[in-house]
């Protein structure tokens, strides 16, 4: 029997707890000076907050979520935002930062994470981030190029070329001055297009050579980054399955009083899942069964973008998760991995020996 298993039972959360907390204070104190840090992430639709749940619960610590839409208030079904009563007694964080017409961005995040993770490791805790917004995974891990704050006069400058020449003319103008970027950013991604040309505008260097320059080699944390993957055809068994769950929710719903409350779809947290679908059969460009379509038809879009993205990411350690397989098995394979880390931490001296105890019979993994 090797370790994962011995760790999956009945009893596997309270015996995962009381391991843990047999780490003693003297030993916690190391965590603001070594930095340790667990990141969950992988697609939509995979599981990533239940698993998290169960391995928060046997760590005795908190989430952090890393998701570019769970920040906007009020915005709840059609983000699967975790309810104060699913938390199981875990505290989430980065959640219900902002309303949804005030920008956000990778470098908000970053601030807001910093502190958190800064206050649960003078705590003796390893923090635990959790999602699937890869650009703010990537901010924390390893930097952000402190590029020139937007400029909204050129943005709305950039907005009116777009409406009066079209998203593609810009996109072509994009493919002429900065063509790596052009290369990574879809042409009718009209966010990252408009940014990618206001940089350039700016400061007169592409935005593809100002981060060569940078390099994104920031390591501000010892982090093990585990990403969740799942057989392609079963992922998407589950991406029908939630949108259904998130209409019967009460999703069509949510979007209209967002819609009532004066939030425009032209926003960016309106144009997020969900509500861009469901705001269009809401003012009557289709019907309910062709949006339901596209919702389903983007959100497995937006899982593959989000798996070709994390796979080009380095130091990911891979868990292929089977399509019935409980979530906390997995979240018991996840924690064999930290107790690696932990292992290798205390080898190289960044924290005594024997740091982190027995979790179950980790002891046949080593």
């Amino acid at each position: 029997m090797n370790s994962t298993e011995s760790l999956v039972g009945p009893n596997l959360e309270v015996e995962l707890q009381e391991s843990w907390a047999t780490v003693n204070d003297r030993h916690r104190s190391s965590f603001p000076v070594v930095k340790p840090l667990l990141v969950l992430v992988g697609p939509t639709a995979i599981g990533k907050s239940r698993v998290a749940l169960h391995v928060a619960h046997a760590m005795g610590t908190e989430i952090l979520t890393a998701d570019s839409t769970q920040v906007y208030r009020g915005m709840d079904i059609g983000t699967d935002k975790p309810t104060p009563s699913e938390w199981q007694g875990v505290p989430h964080h980065l959640t219900d930062l902002v309303a949804p017409d005030q920008p956000f961005n990778a470098g908000e995040f970053r601030r807001h994470a910093m502190v958190e993770i800064d206050r649960l490791h003078r705590e003796g805790l390893i923090p635990l981030v959790v999602g699937g917004t890869g650009l703010y995974v990537r901010a924390l891990l390893r930097g952000l190029w402190p590029g020139p704050p937007v400029d909204w006069g050129l943005r709305r400058r950039l907005e009116q070329e777009a409406c009066e020449h079209g998203l593609d003319a810009l996109y072509r103008e994009l493919v002429c001055v900065d063509p790596d970027s052009a290369r990574h950013v879809h042409p009718h991604d009209r966010i990252k297009v408009l940014r990618a040309l206001e940089v350039y505008r700016q400061i007169g260097v592409p935005l593809s050579r100002a981060h060569r320059r940078h390099g994104f080699k920031e390591r501000p944390f010892r982090a093990l980054v585990i990403g969740l993957t799942m057989d392609r055809a079963a992922l998407y068994r589950r991406i029908e399955a939630r949108v259904e769950v998130e209409l019967e929710k009460g999703l069509v719903q949510e979007t209209q009083r967002l819609l009532d409350r004066g939030y425009t779809r032209d926003l960016v947290s309106m144009k997020s899942l969900g509500y861009r679908q469901i705001a269009g059969f809401l003012v009557g460009e289709y019907s309910f069964d062709e949006a339901v379509r596209r919702l389903k038809r983007d959100t497995r879009h937006f899982a593959k973008r989000q798996l070709t993205w994390f796979r080009k990411e380095p130091e990911i350690t891979w868990l292929e998760v089977k399509e019935q397989e409980a979530p906390e098995s997995t979240a018991a394979q996840v924690l064999v991995r930290v107790e690696r880390l932990i292992g290798e931490l205390g080898k190289l001296g960044d924290l005594e020996p024997g740091f982190l105890p027995e979790v179950g019979c980790g002891a046949s993994e080593r």
